[in-house]
């Protein structure tokens, strides 16, 4: 779910005509907790009495008029039919407030507590939740070979075992797949005792060393927690996370119950146009998570209140908090992910979340935890892509309340060396390798392009007016962004393969070799394409 639909706002046009055709079918004793690691990069967050004068209390009074003022012009400028955005704060919800409509051709509008967004991969936090519960209770140990859950055999090709640690990292080196991940009716979705041997996918990394975002993987998490619980999947979720939470207009559950159905949005590509069908979801832990805003701050209080929502536990405080730490990076200057969320810091402060997207529905949710304070907002549109989004309104939310500037940084004396040493083409390690889709990766690479100033630019990442971002070196080929604070970061191995890190730390990109060159591979097909029509 998460990234394969942005992934094609990337692609080069064949890429994305391929991507888009295919997306319809495409996230007994009890054992002593581990304690939580510290963030791999110190927050330098200020206390709220210390931010610069003049900067806006975060209070409902002032939010609401800020937000009045971004939310209406997305919908507009990107021909999108509606969206919900919700903030808490110590516990309480600060504000949650539906902008346009649930359904167009009605003029319905969006309503926080009783119009229900796809959340996509958000989904998957639930499941994760799940996951720490089991874990907590004894019965599921994060470090074992998870064979010893399951009723079917994972090998392990290269000696190393699938634990539930390598899951919730996306380390368990899967390949991407695909197949029946949306079907077209609930005629197509099967138990997850069928579906998740059917879809095993070939492991082209060892475990625990690559991350590669799977939606398999956290299938295979929900599957492990049927199994352990003894309970199917969704009662489990229903009795554990949903009613303790009072969060009663939330389901895995597809079709939609009965009572949940009227309540539903429509989703869009565009307001536009029309409504499209309901996506159905086959690896449901994964991603087929409808819910309402008002429920998805239940959740979110009860994350950044340490397992605590209005006197029900779902988590002990060290399990939250352990849940909440870092447990892999890639690169020690950038994100990490912790067990299932990822971290995001942003403007100095300590944030977990995740993203979520299906086909029209788009969402993000983010907890700051040492302030206390969740953001969760969603679209019911994919829209034109001209209109600012998510990432936009979530950065003008921070900027106005938690302004920041990063510290400045000496320049390093090999930059002209190292930005010529990293440049060329990326293929992402989320990625089919063995699958007919294989081929699509030769045409949605990443390019990193060296600048006249020592400077490099990243193909895909722009800025809101379309144009490249130009990244500066700030330490021993780490590079930020001249005038923000993205990040890109490379690193060669022993076996002098090179890999760049982004601020997502669910994937990396690893140097294509000369046959797996994207660029290189796109001219020699248009020389074939340009070849064959003038034969004809």
């Amino acid at each position: 779910m998460s990234g394969i639909l942005s992934r094609i706002r990337q692609c080069p046009l064949p890429a994305a005509l391929l991507l888009c055709a295919l997306a319809p079918i495409l996230n007994a004793q009890q054992p002593a907790l581990k304690p939580a690691a510290k963030p791999a990069v110190e927050s330098s967050a200020s206390p709220a009495s210390q931010q610069p004068a003049g900067t806006p209390q975060l209070t409902r009074q002032d939010l609401e008029p800020f937000m009045d003022g971004i939310a209406p012009m997305q919908l507009q400028q990107g021909d999108i039919a509606g969206m919900v955005v919700a903030v808490v704060k110590d516990g309480k919800v600060l504000f949650a407030k539906g902008y346009g409509y649930s359904d167009v051709a009605r003029k319905k509008p969006v309503s926080v507590d009783s119009t229900l967004f796809r959340i996509g991969s958000i989904s998957k936090t639930l499941t994760w939740t799940a996951v720490m519960q089991l874990v907590e209770a004894g019965k599921i140990d994060l470090d074992r070979d998870v064979n010893a859950y399951i009723d079917f055999k994972i090998p392990s090709p290269f000696g190393k075992p699938v634990t539930m640690t390598t899951l919730m990292t996306h380390t368990a080196g899967f390949e991407e797949v695909v197949k029946e991940l949306f079907v077209t009716d609930t005629m197509n979705i099967v138990p997850l005792k069928t579906w998740v041997p059917n879809h095993l996918p070939t492991e082209i990394y060892m475990p625990g060393t690559t991350p590669a975002y799977s939606n398999y993987g956290a299938t295979l998490a929900g599957y492990i927690v049927e199994r352990v619980s003894g309970e199917p999947f969704n009662d489990y979720i229903d009795a554990h996370i949903l009613r303790p939470l009072g969060m009663t207009h939330t389901t895995f559950a597809q079709p939609l119950p009965a009572s949940l159905a009227p309540m539903m949005s429509k989703g869009y590509q565009k307001a536009s146009d029309s409504a499209k069908a309901y996506e159905y979801v086959a690896a449901w832990p994964a991603g087929s998570v409808a819910a309402t805003a008002e429920d998805m701050t239940h959740f979110m209080i009860a994350h950044l209140q340490d397992g605590e929502y209005n006197g029900a536990r779902i988590l002990k405080p060290e399990t939250a908090q352990l849940m909440h730490s870092r447990l892999f990076g890639a690169f020690a200057a950038l994100p990490g992910m912790a067990h299932g969320f990822y971290e995001e810091g942003r403007n100095g402060q300590r944030v977990v979340g995740h993203g979520g997207d299906t086909q029209w529905f788009h969402s993000d949710m983010h907890l700051m935890l040492d302030d206390h304070i969740g953001f969760f907002v969603s679209y019911n549109s994919a829209g034109n892509g001209k209109g600012t989004g998510r990432a936009d309104i979530w950065h003008q939310f921070l900027d106005r309340y938690f302004p920041f500037t990063p510290p400045p940084a000496a320049r390093v004396a090999t930059a002209f060396a190292d930005d010529r040493a990293v440049a060329g083409s990326y293929r992402s390690s989320r990625r089919s390798q063995t699958t007919f889709i294989s081929g699509l990766e030769l045409v949605s690479q990443q390019s990193v392009s060296p600048n006249p100033d020592t400077t490099i630019s990243v193909k895909g990442m722009d800025d809101l007016a379309g144009n490249p971002k130009h990244f500066r070196e700030i330490g021993p080929k780490l590079f930020r962004e001249t005038d923000g604070q993205d990040m890109v970061a490379f690193k060669t191995d022993d076996a002098g393969v090179s890999t760049m890190g982004i601020q997502y730390p669910f994937e990396v990109g690893q140097r294509s070799s000369l046959l797996k060159n994207g660029q290189l591979n796109e001219i020699a097909a248009g020389f074939a394409l340009l070849m064959f029509l003038l034969t004809l």
